[in-house]
């Protein structure tokens, strides 16, 4: 695994050094050419001055004594030169070999790194290869064993390594995934998985002794060895902060030299980034089952949720259609289960859901399904079941709730109970909505009738087309508020004892696209159930208004108008503020309006009741109680509120010439209010005989057919 100079690296480092070495051998040889010569000249100069010397003493004479002696000394300076010069040729020649061999060093070490250089270059570009094979998608993650044997077969093109493993802690033990770098004999792989096991087990720090559950895989490459004795390991543990999920992921080779550090510099990195892959791929392939489980499943109660139960009943009205056979649906509705919540906490209410969810998989067949589809509301599928099997499942579901002991957190013991709502297919309903509107119909019908019960919808048939009936008025009504088609039609009031207007009633009408008029009671019901009648009042006090304002300007600008309320406006949701801008800004007297309310609903609740007609009067205000005489304990209604007016109920006026209980009663009704100073209005009046019958009971107002019709003008007729 060492680094080797590449090839032309190498010529040039030899061609460089042969030259440097001729370079070295040329300096030295001149060195030594030099020193010779300077030997040579100072022997040359020894003889000529003894020879010199010798004649001047010979010949004897001064002047040539003298230019002898100045030849010698010549000779001598001149060696003395010639040291010189060699001295620092010397010094020349040894700092020259010195930079001459440090050129040469660095020269070498330059090399040797580029040639390091260059490796780690080509070691990180098969790196590079391998990352970007390492793309994480769908089924990547969902198949990520095999995805990891697609990049080992690439990594090992980069480190021939012989095995890799991933391990990780699971709850029961060790998990560990062995993969093969060929093709081994089997007692190498037993060898291999005994060893790589045991230092798993170690380096999790888990007993020896924990369960192991060991995948393993053969990626096909070539280089299998014939034993594992010398094997050394690298490993790269799975990160601390990773969530569930703890392990480690290695190579193991049989060592055939060491590695260099820019060798197992990339293999660690490679490591690191399978470990990342996975890490990631593991744990989101757990996250996608969990995903796919509470895709189907309650996560409190492992039942079956609402968008499963949708599909399978739609399936199986399917499938018994084709084969004829018959399936039950149950509704089932924990009786009072809001008390558990707050009496005892949610946390219980939770473990007593857990309960019932518990009862429903003991007690159905397998291959049925129970769903829990919101709050404490469930349903259970009976495949081929008819009522008759499907009552008996029912009864036995709600005993064996009731048997069923729930224990709170401060010791004390509850009990549950159930309304199940039985429908069946396709005696009930022949498709999937009208099947559920069934059931839910019979399961209100239970708790109707007394809760704890079941009921089927066999006796039921008209209250779902009720039902139906109520939704489609309340899209009807919706969308002829949101296009302007609701208007107020007036009925008069008329005074017995004269028989001029004195008020006129404002009734609400729907206009159909096709030109129709359809009263408010059809549509009464639906505005009560849906919570539309604070929009409704608004616009019919808003038109209404505007009319009175206008019959203000033309005539009669004393005649009163009557207006009726929803229920929900007695909550205090500022209509009589509406009404009092409205009134200033029309400049229309408040004591002209009188705002009336059906009985049942003003007796509905007192408390708020008080409130509204306090606030109702002190904007002066009158108010009108309708339908008098249709509650219980109408006298202690009269004690306890102030009314200015009270409409008697038009079920005892249109009777009162041919009962005398009814006639009594409307007579006596007459006198309390006259006592107590309360005008009485007579609904219902449908002839002249009746009108006269009520003018000599003392009846101050009167109000029906035989009178007039209700129609869009403000007026009499």
């Amino acid at each position: 695994m060492n680094s080797i100079l590449p090839s032309h690296l190498e010529g040039v480092r030899l061609r460089v050094i042969d030259r440097m070495a001729a370079l070295l051998e040329s300096q030295t040889r001149t060195k030594i050419f030099g020193g010779n010569l300077n030997a040579l000249v100072k022997e040359v100069h020894h003889e000529v001055i003894t020879d010199l010397r010798s004649i001047a003493e010979e010949v004897g004479v001064p002047e040539l004594s003298q230019r002898l002696e100045r030849a010698v000394e010549a000779c001598t300076r001149l060696d003395a030169t010639l040291d010189l010069l060699l001295d620092e040729r010397q010094r020349q020649w040894h700092r020259n070999g010195n930079y001459v061999r440090a050129t040469m060093q660095e020269f070498n070490e330059t090399l040797t790194n580029l040639a390091s250089t260059l490796i780690e270059k080509d070691l990180f570009e098969r790196q590079s290869k391998v990352l970007e094979r390492i793309i994480l998608s769908h089924e990547h993650v969902a198949q990520w064993k095999e995805f990891v044997q697609e990049i080992l077969a690439d990594f090992h093109a980069i480190f021939p390594f012989n095995f890799f493993y991933i391990a990780f802690a699971e709850e029961h033990g060790l998990s560990l995934f062995l993969y093969y770098l060929g093709d081994y004999a089997d007692d190498l792989k037993k060898t291999a998985r005994d060893m790589l096991s045991r230092q798993m087990l170690a380096s999790l720090m888990l007993p020896n002794d924990a369960p192991l559950d060991i995948e393993e895989f053969v990626v096909k490459v070539t280089g299998p060895v014939d034993s594992i004795d010398a094997v050394r390991m690298i490993t790269v543990a799975v990160p601390e902060h990773t969530p569930k999920l703890a392990g480690l992921l290695g190579v193991a080779y049989v060592a055939s030299g060491e590695l260099s550090a820019q060798e197992e510099s990339v293999v660690r990195s490679i490591l690191s980034v399978m470990v990342m892959v996975v890490g990631s791929s593991k744990l989101l392939a757990r996250t996608l089952t969990e995903l796919e489980y509470y895709a189907m499943h309650d996560p409190l109660t492992g039942l079956y949720n609402r968008r499963h139960f949708n599909n399978i009943l739609e399936y199986e009205i399917g499938r018994s259609e084709r084969h004829s056979h018959e399936f039950s649906l149950l509704m089932l509705d924990l009786d009072d289960f809001k008390d558990i919540n707050d009496s005892y906490g949610h946390a219980t209410g939770d473990e007593a859901l857990c309960g019932v969810a518990e009862i429903l998989r003991e007690h159905i067949r397998k291959g049925d399904l129970a769903a829990r589809i919101g709050g404490d509301e469930f349903s259970v599928i009976l495949m081929e079941t008819g009522r008759t099997g499907a009552a008996t499942v029912a009864a036995n579901l709600g005993r064996t709730l009731r048997e069923r002991v729930f224990t709170a957190p401060d010791g004390k013991h509850f009990h549950l109970t159930v309304s199940i709502g039985i429908a069946t297919y396709p005696v009930d309903a022949q498709n999937e909505s009208d099947l559920l509107a069934g059931a839910d119909v019979a399961m209100y019908r239970a708790k109707e009738m007394g809760k704890n019960s079941a009921c089927t919808l066999d006796s039921l048939q008209g209250r779902v087309e009720g039902s139906r009936n109520t939704r489609d008025h309340a899209e009807k009504l919706r969308e002829a508020l949101q296009q302007d088609r609701i208007v107020p039609y007036y009925h008069s009031i008329v005074d017995c004892r004269t028989g001029e207007l004195f008020a006129c009633e404002t009734l609400a009408r729907l206009i159909e696209p096709s030109g129709e008029i359809l009263s408010a009671g059809i549509f009464i019901e639906t505005m009560e159930k849906y919570g539309m009648g604070r929009e409704l009042d608004r616009i019919i006090i808003s038109k209404a208004f505007q009319a009175k304002r206008e019959r203000m300007v033309s005539d009669s600008p004393g005649i009163k108008l009557f207006l009726n309320l929803s229920a929900q406006e007695i909550q205090g949701r500022g209509i009589l503020g509406y009404a009092e801008e409205l009134c200033n800004t029309l400049e229309i007297p408040p004591e002209c309006i009188v705002f009336e309310v059906l009985e049942r609903d003003a007796i509905g609740d007192m408390t708020n009741m008080r409130k509204f007609l306090t606030n109702l009067r002190q904007k002066g205000f009158a108010f009108a109680l309708d339908d008098f005489g249709s509650g219980y304990n109408s006298f202690h209604y009269l004690r306890e509120l102030q009314f200015e007016y009270v409409k008697i109920d038009g079920a005892f006026v249109r009777n009162i010439l041919n009962s005398k209980i009814d006639y009594a009663l409307v007579h006596n009704l007459s006198r309390l209010c006259q006592d107590i100073g309360i005008q009485t209005v007579a609904e219902f009046v449908e002839n002249q005989a009746i009108f006269d019958a009520l003018k000599d009971m003392g009846i101050n107002y009167a109000q029906g057919f035989h009178i007039s019709m209700p129609t869009r003008e403000m007026t009499r007729k």
